[in-house]
């Protein structure tokens, strides 16, 4: 799922730069949540340096110049893919955010509101990815990873089995609360091996794609 995915570069001949007096739009998206991030304006050399250096870099209208996303608060957009629409004129920019993207401390320029419904579930899935690199003290998650596999196991086992009894036995909000324990801890026992929900989601996405009447 880390793959970088970047247009051929012969597509750069049949860009509409002139449409724009050598600028496109470019739109930055959350590369797992599928938030829009915000829109900033790209001219050629501004493409070119963000393949290069793998950081979504601009043509600042207002500086005229090229700026780099992040390039004084640290809050850099990571490079994912790059691809350009059906009429050559703009280009949709998957990044990795790394801190907020907007100077007012908002993951998003267009506001936090804007996150797609399951979006919360790709930031559940890198929180748990930086509480296993990091451990912080205190974590309930930092916990989980030092009790081990079994313990994690465990866990999932009991909030599995309190899930399918909410089926039969409770309420909507009963239900609701123990699917979202299972859904952590099940996000847990995938990054103890190495995996992620982003993983679970490509496979039944390819499952999908070939069984597409299940």
């Amino acid at each position: 799922m880390s793959e970088t995915v970047i247009e051929p570069n012969d597509l750069d001949a049949s860009l509409d730069w002139a449409k724009g007096d050598g600028l496109l739009p470019a739109i930055v998206q959350h590369w797992l949540s599928g938030e829009v991030l915000m829109l900033g304006y790209m001219n050629a050399e501004a493409l070119a340096e963000t393949r290069r250096r793998g950081q979504v870099t601009f043509w600042s209208r207002s500086k005229q110049r090229l700026w780099t996303k992040g390039e004084s608060s640290g809050h850099v957009l990571g490079l994912k893919s790059i691809r350009v629409d059906c009429d050559a004129d703009t280009l949709l920019i998957q990044a990795e955010p790394h801190g907020p993207t907007c100077h007012r401390g908002s993951s998003s320029c267009f506001g936090d509101a804007v996150r797609p419904p399951l979006g919360f579930l790709a930031e559940l899935d890198a929180l748990v990815a930086r509480r296993a690199s990091e451990r912080p003290a205190g974590s309930y998650t930092t916990r989980l990873f030092e009790e081990g596999p079994r313990r994690i196991a465990q866990k999932v086992g009991e909030e599995g089995v309190e899930t399918a009894l909410a089926v039969v036995a409770q309420g909507d909000a009963e239900l609701l609360g123990e699917a979202a324990d299972l859904i952590f801890h099940l996000t847990v026992a995938l990054r103890a091996r190495g995996l992620s929900l982003a993983d679970v989601a490509e496979l039944l996405a390819s499952r999908h794609a070939a069984r597409p009447a299940r």
